[in-house]
């Protein structure tokens, strides 16, 4: 087990890290516990933290209304329970869902105002302290300051620069209870959260770093994985390297690729946050590498050493990404999910005029043609 202080984080990785929390949650007399409706009590984490609970004599209620995916009205449901509740802290128990709405709500339970109006730039002026049980190997949500969320009306996935947590938890037995299709989801959530921080036009030293390390780790223990997912210790090694990604995107930033599936799971709802960018990732990996040949170079060798950092290898660059997703089990298309050609004016309508990062970050001019030739490609 170890401590790591970043930024307004203090995570704790390890077999009972939760034990560490206590200090946190000592003096607290009501907490809100947010989760989703099954995996934080089937991972064994609600019952521990329930337990903790009790021995210091802390009161709680539990949220369990947040869906994958969620919604801002969630968010905001969540926010009138912490606030009706009284609640002095705020503990998610889940993945990026769970974790990314208890951080919405966090602020608006005291600092007021509706999800939308931090997704519109509000800045948040307070917000109650949270303790995030991480239940998976690819949010990275724990370790950095962004949150994502859905506006009801609008169908709009927004990132937004929220909150840090204020003591995380990262413990691999929570994480033996993902099957095997969202052990491949969540790895390869935190694959691009790397491949995207590294190339990036607001990467960093550190971004690129932290990248490297992760997909070193991604690379090299997920295809044991998926033929080994009672494996504490390879859970162990995914787990940690979600977590340096989680760091590389709150140093570096992801853009094209999280952008066009950020629009695709707002729009349907049902379409898991990895398994898009698993969709969308092979083409657009043609793109960067063509844009930023070094850069993409440095992770994508780790898939295959035979990657140059040329623009001629972009296509090259598409197949070997292709070929790691074939090789640890990722096999959906698009239309999986019943999207249709017929949809493509409205999802390029959505990335190109309403996600204002996507230009800012993305290491080349995103054009109309670029966004349909990733969603085609993905069909």
């Amino acid at each position: 087990m170890f401590t790591l202080r970043y930024a307004q984080t203090v995570l704790y990785f390890g077999i009972n890290a939760l034990e560490k929390a206590r200090e946190f949650l000592g003096g607290i007399k009501q907490v809100t516990i947010a989760t989703g409706k099954t995996s934080a009590r089937l991972s064994g984490a609600l019952n521990d933290v329930e337990k903790v609970l009790k021995e210091l004599g802390v009161s709680y209620t539990i949220h369990d209304n947040i869906s994958p995916n969620p919604w801002a009205s969630q968010a905001e449901a969540l926010a009138k329970t912490i606030w009706e509740e009284g609640a002095d802290a705020v503990i998610a128990i889940g993945g990026g869902s769970v974790i990314d709405a208890a951080k919405v709500a966090c602020v608006i339970a005291v600092s007021g105002g509706t999800a939308k109006d931090y997704v519109r730039g509000r800045e948040p002026k307070r917000s109650l302290p949270l303790l995030a049980i991480n239940l998976t190997h690819g949010t990275g949500t724990e370790v950095d300051r962004y949150a994502v969320i859905t506006l009801d009306e609008e169908r709009e996935k927004h990132g937004l620069s929220i909150k840090y947590p204020e003591v995380s938890i990262d413990d691999p037995r929570y994480t033996l209870t993902l099957d095997k299709k969202q052990t491949i989801y969540t790895s390869l959530d935190a694959f691009y959260h790397s491949y995207e921080s590294a190339t990036s036009n607001v990467r960093t030293l550190f971004s690129i770093s932290m990248a490297r390390e992760a997909t070193l780790l991604i690379t090299e223990y997920l295809p044991k994985l998926v033929n080994n997912l009672k494996s504490l210790e390879l859970r162990e090694k995914l787990l940690y390297a979600s977590m340096l990604a989680g760091i590389s995107i709150d140093s570096g930033s992801t853009h094209i690729i999280h952008a066009i599936e950020h629009v695709l799971s707002g729009l349907q709802p049902k379409l898991a946050h990895g398994c898009g960018l698993a969709l969308l990732g092979p083409r657009a990996a043609y793109y960067i590498h063509k844009a930023v040949p070094e850069d993409s170079a440095l992770i994508l060798k780790l898939l295959d050493p035979s990657i140059k950092p040329v623009t001629e290898d972009a296509e090259k660059a598409q197949k070997v990404v292709e070929k790691f997703q074939n090789d640890v089990g990722f096999a959906e298309k698009l239309g999986d999910y019943n999207f249709t050609e017929q949809d493509l004016n409205t999802i390029i309508e959505y990335v190109l005029k309403r996600l204002s990062y996507l230009h800012a970050n993305t290491p080349f001019p995103v054009t109309e043609e670029i966004v349909k030739d990733i969603i085609r490609c993905a069909f």
